[in-house]
């Protein structure tokens, strides 16, 4: 599923951009509340980035690699 981003005007909903639906094809919509001010916005961009950074310089692990090497029960 791929999120359309909508936006209101004169009270309808109208989406951002082009769609390759038919026309009268119906959508559900999910509102979406983002009360996130601009400065709380740029934190979770931020830890992404700097993980994406740390999975690059191979400070990072993927999620199957420490199964990969079990240890033994002391």
């Amino acid at each position: 599923m791929r999120a359309l981003k909508a936006g209101v005007k004169a009270g309808k909903l109208l989406l951002d951009g082009q769609t390759d639906r038919l026309d009268g094809v119906e959508f559900g919509v999910a509102l979406v509340d983002d009360d996130l001010d601009d400065s709380e916005q740029g934190k979770p961009r931020a830890a992404i980035r700097a993980g994406e950074a740390e999975f690059d310089a191979r400070q990072a692990v993927s999620e199957g690699e420490p199964w990969s090497r079990p240890r033994a029960v002391r």
